[in-house]
C-alpha cells in the first residue's frame, strides 16, 4: 500500500503527460510508472489515474517484450484497428434501446418496460430478449454516448426558496438539540393526506392467492356515508414513538391541538413526567400554520391545561418535506397499508396502529368522532390574551407560548 502523497504525486505527473499521450504511449507510461513502484506499484497508479488494472498489466508486458526496441513502444495501432463498436456492427440496437427508454416518444407506448424501473440491467434483459447480445455494462457505456444520465424528478411547484431558508434549518436543529440535552419532549407534527373511506383501489402491491386480487371499485368518488379520514400525526423524535388521530369531520387548528393533548396524556406525559417545556417542528401552513390564529389559541389553552412552556419553530415555505414525521412516521404507514383497500375507518385505524419498523418505530392511533368546525373567528381580544413571545430571529416562525395560569 501506498501512502496518499505518493498517489497524488502520480496523479498530478500524470494529469500533466495526458494531452501527450495516446492510447498506447498512456498503456506503456501506466506500466513503466508500476514497475519502477515495484509491489503494490499497479494499485497505486490504478488509484491514481483511474486506468483499469488489466491495462496497467498489458503495460508491463509491452515493456518488459520491448527492451532495447525503442521504436516498438511509440507505434500505435493502424486507423480503423481494434475492435469495432457494438453499435456499429449491431445497427438497431442504437434505435431499439432508444425505444425502450422513452417509449412515449420514440418507440411503443405498450413497451414491456413502460410500467418499470428503467435500470441498465432490465435495459439489457429486454435487449437480450430482442436478440441484441449486450450487457449492463455495455448499455451504461451507450446510454452515456447517446447522452442520458440518471435523473431524478425535480419539484419546481412548491415555492420559491426564503432567504432564510438554511439558517432557518440550523435554528431548528439547535432547538432539538438543545430541548433532547435537557431530556424535554420534541414533536414533529402534520396531517397526513387525507384517505377516502371505503372499498377504493390503495397504491401498492401484497401477497394474495395467485390469480385471486382483490377487486375495488372502478371509480374514485366519494361515499357519503363513509366519508374521508383525517390522520394527523405527533412524531416523538427522541423516543421513535408515534400518535394518530384519526379525524372525520375537518383538518382544523382545534383538531390539531386536540392530537397534541391526546398524545400528550397517553405518551407524552408518562415518558417525560417531570418536562415543563415542550418543543414543536411543524410545517408553515395548513391547520398548524404560522400565521393561523386560532392554531396559537388553541396552544395557549393546551400550556394553560398541562402547565407546559410551548416552543414552536415552522419550517421555511416549501420545505414541507424536511419535516421528520413525513419520512420517520407516515411514509412507514403508507407502506404499511399498501394494496389494502381502507374499507371503514376501523380498518385505517388498525393499519396505522400496527405500523412498525426494525428501527423500533411504534405508533399509537385512535378514531376522533369529533366536531371540528371551520370558518372559527378568532377575536383580537382573545388573540391578545396569548400569553406569546416571539423570538429575535424570525418572530414569525418561531415563538413560545407560556401558560397563563398553572393547572
Amino acid at each position: 500500500m501506498y501512502n496518499i502523497d505518493i498517489i497524488e504525486r502520480i496523479e498530478s505527473k500524470y494529469q500533466e503527460f495526458l494531452p501527450y499521450l495516446n492510447e498506447r504511449t498512456r498503456r506503456v507510461w501506466s506500466g513503466i510508472e508500476a514497475r519502477a513502484l515495484g509491489h503494490g506499484g499497479i494499485a497505486a497508479v490504478s488509484k491514481a489515474t483511474g486506468l483499469n488494472r488489466g491495462t496497467i498489466r498489458a503495460g508491463i508486458k509491452e515493456v518488459e517484450a520491448s527492451k532495447g526496441k525503442a521504436e516498438e513502444l511509440t507505434e500505435i495501432r493502424k486507423s480503423g484497428g481494434g475492435r469495432k463498436h457494438i453499435e456499429t456492427v449491431d445497427e438497431t440496437l442504437v434505435e431499439e434501446l432508444n425505444a425502450l427508454v422513452e417509449p412515449t416518444t420514440r418507440g411503443d407506448p405498450e413497451s414491456p418496460l413502460r410500467w418499470t424501473c428503467k435500470s441498465v440491467v432490465k435495459l439489457a434483459q429486454e435487449l437480450q430478449n430482442k436478440g441484441h447480445q449486450v450487457c449492463a455494462k455495455t448499455v451504461y457505456n451507450l446510454l452515456q454516448k447517446m447522452g442520458y444520465s440518471l435523473q431524478s424528478n425535480r419539484k419546481t411547484e412548491e415555492g420559491k426558496d426564503n432567504p432564510d431558508r438554511d439558517r432557518q434549518f440550523r435554528y431548528i436543529t439547535n432547538k432539538v438539540t438543545q430541548f433532547q440535552k435537557k431530556h424535554y419532549p420534541v414533536i414533529s407534527v402534520d396531517t397526513k393526506k387525507k384517505e377516502l373511506v371505503g372499498n377504493f383501489k390503495n397504491n401498492g402491491e401484497e401477497w394474495e392467492p395467485s390469480k385471486q386480487p382483490v377487486t375495488v371499485n372502478v371509480h374514485d368518488f366519494k361515499d357519503d356515508e363513509l366519508g374521508k379520514a383525517i390522520p394527523y400525526g405527533v412524531y416523538d423524535l427522541s423516543s421513535n414513538l408515534g400518535w394518530v388521530s384519526v379525524g372525520v369531520t375537518h383538518d382544523t387548528a382545534e383538531f390539531a391541538v386536540e392530537t397534541i393533548r391526546h398524545w400528550w396524556e397517553a405518551m407524552g406525559k408518562p415518558l417525560y413526567p417531570k418536562s415543563k417545556h415542550l418543543l414543536i417542528t411543524a410545517d408553515c401552513g395548513g391547520s398548524n400554520g404560522y400565521r393561523t390564529k386560532l392554531w396559537k389559541l388553541k396552544l395557549q389553552e393546551f400550556a394553560d391545561l398541562t402547565g407546559l412552556t410551548i416552543d414552536v419553530c415552522h419550517f421555511p415555505p416549501g420545505t414541507s418535506k424536511w419535516n421528520k414525521i413525513e419520512h420517520q412516521m407516515f411514509s412507514h404507514i403508507t407502506q404499511n397499508w399498501r394494496g389494502r383497500p381502507l374499507t371503514s375507518l376501523e380498518v385505517i385505524v388498525n393499519l396505522i396502529a400496527n405500523t412498525s419498523t426494525q428501527k423500533g418505530l411504534k405508533i399509537q392511533a385512535i378514531l376522533d368522532k369529533g366536531i371540528y368546525d371551520t370558518g372559527i373567528k378568532v377575536s383580537d381580544a382573545e388573540f391578545n390574551s396569548i400569553s406569546l413571545h416571539k423570538r429575535r430571529f424570525h418572530g414569525d416562525w418561531n415563538y413560545q407560548i407560556s401558560p397563563n395560569s398553572l393547572p
